[in-house]
């Protein structure tokens, strides 16, 4: 989220400063599948439904973009996602889902079990699926290192600080405190799970840590590559593996694997997927998302104090909506109209006094 605000903060012009805490552990971004999934995880309400289409969009844009400027290619996939029905209760919601996304113009379609079988073979029977042909995914170690190169190629310095608190001067602010003072009168706050644990904030910022794991098989021969969706989780492949997911646990900032995570996730992925029952695990790895209590992430100024911005508590849709928040932050910054999804997301909805 950082280095995506950054990019596009010095595409209008700014002089652009990302500081970073220096230690990967627990960082949501590096344990992501890069899921590009609105059309199937869809985020809360018609608005964010939207607002995830435009974070999809901005990969689909940008991808020849950021690898002609900094030769990384994002490895983005636009094989289409599916969704399996798993029960006939699964059938009615997917269905419905289908239509909605259809008159609303989004490219969705339902497939009956003969179409899934035919497509995806080695998958558990199933009832019938939703099927997002321009759903995909990203590799985010790749995204993160394109944006950062292109941040730096415009002019984006990086330094290594643990932020502690911000510092303010009456109704404004004037920079942030760590090791070092770094002076702005411009704050973005894009620090994810650890956004709350920064001093000296005008309010509460209501992010908490929702740790997810993932696990790594082998991809069986038998399968394409595919994205798929059912039994409660995920299977997709990613450079030759099979990465499962997920888990979604309240247990503060501790980020290790657990057998019961790793337990949980194999018996969805397996029940999803028959081929990678008794096939050992390469490896699993979590990850700490910033969440929020009406699960919407917190874009925008902070009302009660001039110069500080919010960009964080994403959850899990963190990649997906990196892009098009660093977009709006720009516009918001630079005086300009931005989605009307912004006020959904207003810093002030949880604590206004």
């Amino acid at each position: 989220m950082g280095a995506a605000c950054a990019r596009q903060i010095a595409l209008i012009g700014r002089r652009v400063r990302v500081i970073e805490r220096g230690e990967e552990r627990g960082e949501a971004w590096r344990a992501s599948a890069g899921m590009l999934a609105p059309q199937i995880d869809a985020p809360l309400g018609e608005e964010m439904f939207e607002l995830g289409i435009a974070g999809r969009e901005f990969y689909r844009d940008h991808a020849q973009v950021l690898r002609e400027s900094t030769g990384t290619d994002i490895a983005l996939w636009e094989g289409g996602i599916l969704q399996a029905a798993s029960d006939e209760a699964e059938v009615d919601v997917l269905r419905d889902r289908v239509a909605r996304q259809r008159q609303h113009g989004h490219h969705c379609e339902w497939l009956d079990p003969e179409e899934v079988r035919r497509d995806w073979p080695w998958l558990e029977v199933t009832h019938g699926g939703l099927h997002a042909p321009r759903d995909g995914s990203v590799d985010p170690v790749r995204v993160v290192e394109a944006l950062r190169a292109d941040g730096a190629r415009l002019g984006v310095e990086s330094v290594t600080d643990t932020i502690t608190s911000l510092t303010r001067s009456g109704g404004r602010v004037t920079g942030v405190q760590g090791r070092a003072w770094h002076p702005a009168d411009q704050v973005v706050l894009a620090a994810g799970a650890w956004t709350g644990r920064i001093g000296n904030l005008p309010r509460p910022v209501s992010v908490e840590p929702v740790r997810g794991q993932m696990v790594a098989y082998p991809w069986p021969g038998v399968a394409r590559s595919s994205i798929v969706f059912g039994h409660g989780g995920y299977v997709l492949h990613r450079d030759g593996e099979a990465w499962a997911g997920s888990t979604v646990e309240h247990a503060g900032f501790v980020s290790e694997v657990t057998e019961t995570g790793v337990a949980e996730i194999r018996k969805r992925a397996e029940a999803l997927f028959p081929a990678l029952q008794g096939t050992r695990i390469r490896r699993a790895w979590s990850g700490l998302r910033p969440g929020t209590p009406d699960g919407l992430p917190i874009v925008g100024p902070e009302p009660d104090l001039d110069g500080l911005w919010y960009a964080t508590g994403h959850g899990r849709n963190g990649v997906l909506l990196a892009g098009i928040t660093g977009i709006m932050i720009a516009q918001l910054l630079a005086g300009e109209a931005t989605l009307e999804e912004v006020h959904a997301l207003r810093p002030e909805r949880f604590w206004s006094w």
